[in-house]
């Protein structure tokens, strides 16, 4: 070796080796056993004290988040490393960019000499094999850039021919015990999914066959594979609504082969975005099918048909800012009709509703506009500190004199005129589309009311401007009915609250918690 170490005695080093399944490909000489002979003879020629070895065997160098890797830079933080000692740079990382951070920035920063032995790299001399390390950073991306390309059209290849390369098969099917990339039916799960198909056919819900498999016990998929989930939450471990109407349109129980439905962002990312289904690889008949193609279409009708029971919405002051005080999930709502027969919506816990059996949370029922009252009236109270009327009623009269000065009351009026004209128009362009059956009734519904309460407002403002302009009020007058409507008007707006608040959480006892965004207004709560 070239490298010569003149105070060794100083050093504590740390031998670090990587080894990813790409790198297998380069040969014998890229193995952990190698790396770590040549390692162990540098630091015996050299008289260095070696604290540990660390060995990531499997792990790509496109990223840095490696467990033997993090636990070398613990102990680089806990003082007890000062010397980092690989075979080349490749084996530190191919990401050039965070490479350059630990060789530029953080050994440096942190009094850690970096040895690279094949490259001649040693950051504790001058040298010019320092000088080009940014360039050898950079081939090593484009290298690990290469190889991603290569494998990704490898499994785009194998995928368009109907062969299996995922991680874990569909539940119900296993991998063929002999042949690679083939999947056969699962003996002890298939009659599970026949099950649900059979269930889905008669009628029964999803949400309902998710019940019925939760009281009996039955082993979610994931639970059957043994997989362990990173985030457990309340509904981690149970059968789920979503999770039966994914299966029930999963065309590889009619033996296709479906793959292709996420895509990474890059090679050096393991975040996944979904693809659209019109993008995803489909092969027919590839395998033996769990369900036959005559029982799985009419069990899409049967699915699409409760679509619209699904989809619907309804629109509330507070939507998106309730949630349960006990299991921390948004609360679901409900319209239910009073003894009147009159339609009231009702806040109700969204775990209970899902896993009623399971007792998972209670139900926490409450009326949607008790919860909304209640609400407003703290904010009100929390509020008039900031919102007293002496104070604001200087900024309305500023205000209403400068409106004076620089707006044309003519100008606005015609602007006005001219918007409810063009909203009117709107209207009865979609009331034409709704009968010839281009708009939906829930599209027309939705968007009538919306334009409606538009122009309304518009025509309330044209009013106001039409009396100004016969007999304007004095500007303390107008001043006074400027902040007496804001006042009255503010706590109602839905921009408003929740600006303020960050959320509201309900008890089961139907206590009201609302958590302030600022903390000014926390402590007044």
């Amino acid at each position: 070796m070239f490298l010569e170490i003149s105070n060794p005695m100083d050093y504590h080093v740390a031998l670090y080796i990587r080894l990813s399944k790409e790198d297998e490909s380069e040969g014998p000489s890229q193995s952990v056993t190698n790396q770590q002979s040549l390692l162990n003879e540098f630091a015996r020629q050299h008289r260095l004290s070696v604290f540990d070895t660390y060995i990531d065997d499997g792990f790509s160098g496109t990223s840095f988040d490696r467990p033997a890797f993090r636990r070398m830079i613990e102990d680089i933080e806990a003082k007890k490393v000062n010397m980092v000692v690989t075979k080349d740079l490749s084996r530190l990382g191919r990401d050039y960019i965070m490479t350059g951070h630990y060789m530029e920035r953080y050994f440096p920063e942190k009094r850690v000499r970096y040895i690279s032995l094949l490259d001649g790299i040693d950051t504790g001399v001058e040298s010019t094999a320092n000088d080009i390390t940014p360039f050898r950073a950079i081939m090593n991306d484009m290298y690990a850039k290469d190889i991603s390309k290569k494998i990704k059209s490898v499994k785009r290849d194998k995928q368009r021919k109907g062969q299996f390369i995922g991680g874990k098969p569909m539940y119900g099917y296993k991998m063929h015990p002999t042949e690679k990339n083939k999947i056969v039916i699962d003996e002890e799960a298939a009659p599970i999914v026949r099950r649900i198909f059979a269930m889905a056919l008669e009628g029964v819900s999803c949400r309902q066959i998710a019940v019925r498999l939760n009281e009996e016990h039955i082993p979610t998929p994931a639970a059957y594979a043994g997989l362990t989930l990173g985030i457990k939450g309340a509904y981690s471990g149970l059968w789920s609504s979503e999770r039966i109407s994914e299966m029930l349109r999963n065309e590889t129980y009619i033996g296709h082969m479906v793959q292709g439905r996420t895509v990474k962002i890059s090679y050096k990312s393991k975040k996944c975005l979904m693809q659209a289904p019109e993008n995803w690889v489909v092969v027919k008949n590839t395998h033996e099918p769990l369900v036959d193609e005559e029982t799985f279409q009419k069990v899409q009708l049967m699915v699409n048909s409760r679509k619209h029971t699904r989809s619907r919405t309804y629109d509330f002051l507070l939507k998106g800012l309730i949630y349960c005080h006990e299991c921390g999930y948004p609360m679901a709502v409900m319209n239910r009709p009073n003894a009147a027969g009159e339609e009231r919506l009702f806040f109700v816990c969204r775990t209970y509703q899902r896993f009623t059996k399971a007792g998972l949370c209670t139900c926490h029922s409450i009326k949607e506009q008790t919860v909304t009252e209640a609400v407003i009236a703290k904010v009100k109270e929390v509020c008039q500190a900031f919102l007293s009327p002496d104070r604001l009623q200087p900024i309305a009269a500023a205000a209403v004199e400068n409106a004076r000065k620089e707006d044309d009351d003519e100008a606005e009026i015609q602007t006005l005129q001219s918007k409810i004209e063009s909203l009117t128009a709107h209207l009865e362009q979609m009331y034409m589309d709704r009968l010839s059956g281009l708009l939906s009734e829930a599209d027309f519904q939705r968007v009538y009311k919306r334009i409606k309460t538009d122009r309304l407002m518009l025509e309330e403002k044209l009013k106001q401007l039409e009396a100004q302009k016969e007999s304007p009020a004095p500007t303390e007058d107008r001043a006074k009915e400027l902040v007496r409507q804001y006042l009255a008007s503010a706590y109602s707006s839905r921009p408003l609250l929740v600006s303020l608040i960050e959320r509201v959480e309900l008890t089961q006892d139907k206590q009201i918690i609302i958590k302030f965004r600022f903390r000014e207004l926390a402590e007044l709560s």
